[in-house]
């Protein structure tokens, strides 16, 4: 028996604004989507640099934030071009840690998951 990793999951609020974020920040784009009575799950895809997706989980009728407690978890990500990725990401205002003596860094998306930004292993 043997496992391997299928996708990750964030509950969202606004889905478009999350999708709009996901692609302007990161290049992720819609793999495909399912749709259910009062949800809507939308699949992020690197566009098969991995096999990975991110899920997107929208529930129709929920319009507070979600409680991410002390937000303890985070998807993480390589960058071919850090510098570029980090001035792209400054300018879009998201950046919400840094790392310097790590050189790693996080961005937040709109209901605030962070998602860790690696250089590329060479």
């Amino acid at each position: 028996m043997s496992f391997k990793f299928a996708h990750n999951n964030f509950n969202v609020v606004d889905l478009e604004k999350s999708m709009n974020f996901y692609e302007e920040a990161l290049g992720f784009k819609e793999a495909h989507r399912l749709e259910g009575p009062g949800f809507t799950l939308v699949y992020l895809s690197d566009g098969g640099k991995t096999p990975h997706e991110l899920e997107l989980t929208w529930l129709h009728d929920r319009k507070e934030p979600y409680n991410l407690g002390e937000n303890e978890f985070h998807l993480a990500v390589y960058a071919d071009d850090f510098e570029a990725a980090h001035k792209k990401h400054k300018e879009m205002g998201c950046i919400c840690y840094e790392n310097e003596a790590m050189g790693i860094y996080f961005i937040s998306d709109p209901d605030n998951y962070w998602i860790e930004i690696l250089p590329e292993k060479k």
